[in-house]
């Protein structure tokens, strides 16, 4: 990448850091945000909130989880000031707070989540294309998987080659992500028939009670705000250590706005009922019925170049995070080997084959985009309660009387009172399906410490591996039994 004076360097987003040394101002920060969580998800929320809830329930649900996860950024930026030695985000806070192997955890499960997210990309263009190509039906036959299989080990042969053009494709969807859902948020609005919007309003029978409708809603939130903290994770990028909490806080306040408008201005356009029945994206359906085929067709293709920009972007970030926690001696040594083109070819590898087994796990599932979007948010959980754990650790150590510990405080109490709620939301079902994903990982803990000639587990993690076995039994006895399904 070459550096212009006076500027930040050409180039400069997500897509472009992992081989470069170059530092990058707020608004590049800024922008990872919202490129980091503007995704998949913003395209499937009319469906996924009207098969819970009605306006009622959604305003309430947007209140709790941008509550939420206003705090978790509050965590980050905190974090980020705090403890400025701490490069790697979520990892590293984990392991500062909580010790080597659930900071491996958070580590794994991070990275585990960013794979399991990707697959919902392939899953909602292929349903996306699915509209015009039955064949592909809502992205879950063998057809689409093996057509998103081919998709995934495109992109791995193209970011293996080096990040130059990987670079030239995200400044491209970066902005043009944008466009079709704020055209769609005005589209919508100028289309909005009041009689309808109140006939939703509190939603229907099928949705149980109002605490039910909110609490099913929660996954389908944090799956949205995935990347709330993409700053924090490439912080040792960064120009100067302020801009990585700045830019949270100012991502998060855009995407948040845009997606509770999305949500809410679609209750207005049809009955609650057809919304919840819409084939994925359900966006190009709503758009559908207010302004014609134009408006599918619209959203359609800017969902395409919306999900293979996010799909590129956290190709990356995983790859980032195995590498980090490979530098640190928390992940196998293999896994800092790069090419010559400074690519992390390893961990890109072990993310794209995680994420082929998921795609082919989701041929399994009655529902593979919904799925894989719950497991996705399951998956993030831990870190995130690990992180703000932390921050809520270290905000009680610090000296009584200090004019920022009560905020702190609040603020690190706060959000993970919310995350613990979201594993809550999640339901015995997903957490334990996490189990599953999490235990195995426990191999590359093993080789990590033999390759140092450590002691493999102390008493107290011990105690940890027991009970991630026990999860991980449970889960696979539960879906042997049919308790469970996916």
């Amino acid at each position: 990448m070459r550096k212009d004076d006076g500027g930040p360097p050409e180039g400069a987003d997500l897509a472009a850091l992992p081989g470069s040394t170059a530092k990058v101002t707020l608004p590049t920060l800024t922008a990872m945000v919202v490129g980091s969580m503007v995704g998949a998800g913003v395209f499937s929320l009319p469906s996924r909130f009207a098969q819970e809830t009605g306006v009622a329930g959604a305003l309430i649900a947007w209140a709790i989880a941008g509550t939420g996860m206003l705090m978790l950024a509050l965590v980050f930026q905190t974090l980020a000031v705090r403890k400025p030695d701490l490069d790697a985000g979520v990892y590293a806070y984990a392991k500062a707070g909580f010790g080597e192997y659930l900071g491996f955890f958070s580590a794994f499960g991070y990275w585990a989540s960013a794979c399991v997210g990707n697959v919902t990309y392939w899953v909602l263009i292929m349903s996306t294309i699915g509209a015009i190509a039955p064949a592909l039906g809502d992205g879950d036959t063998l057809l689409a998987a093996v057509c998103s299989s081919a998709g995934l080990w495109l992109f791995f042969l193209l970011i293996r080659r080096g990040v130059k053009e990987a670079a030239t494709i995200n400044r491209v969807v970066t902005v043009a992500k944008l466009v079709p859902i704020l055209v769609f948020i005005l589209l919508a609005l100028f289309s909005l028939d009041t009689d309808v919007f109140a006939e939703n309003f509190r939603g229907a029978d099928y949705a149980g009670s109002l605490f039910q409708q909110v609490r099913g809603t929660m996954l389908a939130t944090v799956f949205v705000f995935l990347g709330v903290e993409g700053a924090s994770v490439y912080s040792r990028h960064a120009k100067r250590r302020e801009d990585v909490g700045r830019a949270t806080v100012l991502g998060f306040l855009s995407v948040f706005s845009i997606f509770a408008s999305v949500t809410i201005v679609s209750y207005g356009l049809l009955p609650m009922a057809e919304i919840a029945e819409l084939r994925q994206p359900s966006m190009a359906g709503v758009l559908e019925a207010a302004v014609g085929t134009w408006g599918k067709v619209m959203v359609s293709v800017g969902l395409i170049v919306s999900v293979l920009g996010a799909y590129l972007a956290w190709t990356l970030m995983a790859a980032e995070v195995l590498l980090v926690a490979a530098k640190d001696k928390d992940m196998p040594r293999f896994l800092r080997r790069t090419n010559a083109s400074d690519v992390p070819v390893p961990a890109l590898l072990m993310t794209t084959v995680l994420s082929q087994v998921v795609l082919f796990v989701t041929l399994l599932s009655d529902d593979a985009f919904n799925f894989a979007l719950d497991l996705t948010s399951a998956l993030s959980l831990i870190p995130y309660l690990l992180a703000a754990a932390y921050a809520a650790k270290i905000a009680h150590r610090s000296a009584p009387g200090t004019r920022s510990r009560g905020r702190e405080l609040t603020v690190g109490v706060l959000a993970t009172v919310y995350t613990a709620f979201l594993l809550y939301a999640a339901g015995l079902k997903f957490v334990l399906v996490s189990f599953i994903v999490y235990a195995p990982a426990t191999v590359l803990f093993v080789m990590a410490r033999r390759e140092q000639g450590r002691r493999l587990f102390s008493p107290r993690e011990l105690v940890i591996l027991a009970a991630s076995i026990a999860g991980a039994v449970a889960g696979i006895t539960a879906l042997a039994a049919g308790w469970i399904t996916i």
